[in-house]
């Protein structure tokens, strides 16, 4: 085969070669996808950067910080008519005062719920309060990262958003990335169309805006970015924990979530009529 002319990458489950003609440098990385708990030459982890992909293939997740409170919205991919609406959420209580939302494997997830949830229950039992919502992320994440360690476990395929809201710390915002990384944000974004929400979060002034109004706008993200062609049918889930509710976290009130879908599809279709 003639290498002359370009650099060629070959990626198996086995190995990985790098051949750059330009340089005349062969290097063969040999079996470095196979461990969570091994570098590559260059320096990545091969598990790490896959967990991500089940990230990036699955449906989006959109969480915004507000002057009043937090919402979460999920597109949740059905991969068939037959499946119901309600089943396999994407959207969970971890405590009265926090919810969780997640893009990736559906599975990961939920054991990514527990883990919380047991952390929320050991808190409360020791000190008898509410968890911090930044302590209990930092003790989540240390988990998600222990599985990016070790030969023996994969990584989890989840980016996790956690939202509380209390008059003590105000509205708050983390997402957990699988690497076990975490950030607080005033907005964020994961799932397949990632970068189209990011493009769409800078538009919009949450901190001027309440829930009711940041529901509709995530609503209209959803409908926007959602891939009609390759994923026809979804639901949207929607959540917030705010001043409204007390700081406890509730799904939004069907009637509230009705009327933000409905605009959305009216805005969309409208745009439609505009391009046509």
């Amino acid at each position: 085969m003639d290498c002359n002319f370009a650099t060629v990458v070959f990626v198996t489950s086995c190995y990985v070669f790098n051949i750059d003609s330009s340089r005349n440098d062969h290097t063969c990385y040999f079996q470095y996808d196979l461990s969570a708990s091994q570098f590559s030459p260059d320096g990545r982890v091969f598990q790490v950067e896959y967990a991500a992909k089940a990230v990036e293939s699955s449906g989006s997740i959109i969480a915004i910080r507000c002057k009043d409170g937090v919402v979460i919205g999920v597109e949740k991919i059905l991969s068939s008519r037959l499946h119901e609406k309600s089943s396999n959420q994407k959207i969970y209580n971890v405590d009265r005062h926090v919810g969780m939302g997640f893009a990736g494997i559906q599975a990961d997830g939920r054991k990514v719920v527990s883990i919380a949830r047991d952390e929320a229950s050991e808190y409360r039992q020791n000190y008898g309060s509410d968890v911090p919502l930044k302590q209990l992320v930092n003790r989540v994440a240390s988990y998600i990262h222990a599985y990016t360690l070790y030969s023996s476990v994969r990584p989890f395929g989840v980016s996790a958003v956690l939202a509380s809201y209390s008059e003590a710390y105000g509205p708050e915002l983390y997402m957990i990335e699988p690497s076990g990384l975490y950030w607080g944000y005033r907005a964020c974004a994961a799932g397949k169309a990632k970068q189209a929400v990011k493009t769409e979060l800078e538009k919009i002034k949450a901190n001027d805006m309440t829930c009711e109004e940041i529901v509709k706008e995530i609503a209209r993200i959803i409908y926007v970015v959602h891939d009609e062609i390759k994923d026809k049918l979804f639901e949207l889930e929607l959540s917030w924990v705010c001043k409204a509710t007390n700081g406890e976290h509730q799904l939004v009130p069907a009637d509230i979530a009705s009327e933000a879908i409905r605009l959305a599809k009216h805005a969309m279709e409208e745009d439609l009529d505009d391009d046509d």
